[in-house]
């Protein structure tokens, strides 16, 4: 096992209380494994990947729980012996380039310098990496476009280049925190194929986080659905998709707009909204939007259970019967 969070709470002390953005939540990660988190803006996907890699910023911290990688707690690690790991073994596609991309400085200093931090090598060692890395990623004329600014290039080429980055030192956990947002869908196809051939090519293992449910099927192999910093189901993508569980997972695969569809056809949608953080509704924090809302959903909040390897946070299925129930 790679990579295993056990009972993860992250929260935010804010001047009107404390937001819980993540709340006990425990996962694991195998080697050369995909594992995609989906879910709401406001969920706690991206807090999550932000606490494993230790970014967590001030009023954030981490209130319990334990991240083991590889049987290695990284929250009683010194920064030091963190930054070691950061970029290294464990690193990071951040969800919009142009912000995590330095502006004043050429594409491959900043590539460079993650792999002199890492690898102890020349500077010509470095840039031959860098302009190797580059090709990889499918950047066209590498040597030519290493000398560009973020600005000279188009937001594919520069998430190429935050993927080249995060490879660069051959890490052994991938997170892509939303890597294809706000691409086109050719763009889009072409980093998650990258992704996968990178996958395969390094046998690393990828924490792919994404609201995009499109996306997780053309890539994941296990797929964990949060809500209100919760997990409320969890399973392989093929049952995930064919078989949902959780009338939250339900709403959301309703909610993709088919290709068949009449196009008089409204699309389906979750009713309601997410609660204030502040201000969690008493119960499933689900309960106010659910269609299958019991007396007992609003007073009590359900455990995480498991049903033939597929894993649900609902009183559906507490009685369930053998062979597992879906919701329609």
């Amino acid at each position: 096992m790679l990579l295993e969070v056990k009972n993860l709470s992250t929260e935010f002390k804010l001047k009107r209380g404390i937001v819980k953005a993540v709340d006990d939540i425990s996962f694991t990660i195998d080697k050369g494994e995909i594992l995609a988190i989906v879910g709401e803006s406001g969920s706690g996907k991206s807090v999550t990947a932000l606490s494993i890699m230790g970014l967590l910023q001030k009023p954030g911290r981490i209130a319990s729980g334990e991240i083991l990688y590889k049987s290695q707690d990284l929250n009683k690690l010194s920064l030091k012996e963190l930054q070691k790991l950061r970029g290294n073994r464990i690193s990071m596609i951040f969800q919009e380039p142009m912000t995590s991309l330095n502006p004043v400085w050429r594409i491959k200093d900043q590539i460079m310098e993650s792999i002199m931090t890492h690898m102890q090598v020349s500077k010509k060692e470095a840039l031959a990496r860098t302009i190797e890395m580059l090709d990889t990623v499918g950047i066209p004329s590498a040597a030519e476009r290493a000398n560009d600014y973020p600005h000279q290039m188009s937001g594919g080429m520069r998430q190429r280049v935050m993927t080249a980055m995060a490879l660069a030192c051959d890490p052994e956990l991938l997170i892509a925190d939303e890597p294809t947002t706000a691409l086109d869908v050719t763009i889009q196809a072409q980093i998650l194929e990258l992704l996968y051939r990178m996958r395969e090519k390094f046998h690393m293992a990828v924490l792919l986080i994404t609201h995009d449910l499109g996306v997780v099927f053309e890539a994941a192999d296990r797929v964990i659905v949060m809500y209100c910093g919760k997990i409320m189901e969890e399973a392989d993508v093929r049952s995930l998709f064919t078989h949902p569980l959780h009338p939250y997972t339900v709403g959301l695969l309703q909610s993709i707009p088919q290709i068949d569809d009449d196009s008089d056809m409204r699309l389906n949608t979750i009713k309601g909204m997410v609660p204030n953080p502040l201000n969690m509704p008493p119960g499933c924090s689900f309960s106010d939007r659910c269609d299958h809302r019991m007396e007992r959903c609003t007073r009590e909040m359900p455990e995480l259970q498991e049903l033939d390897g597929h894993k649900v946070r609902c009183f559906l299925y507490e009685e369930a019967r053998e062979g597992g129930l879906s919701i329609k």
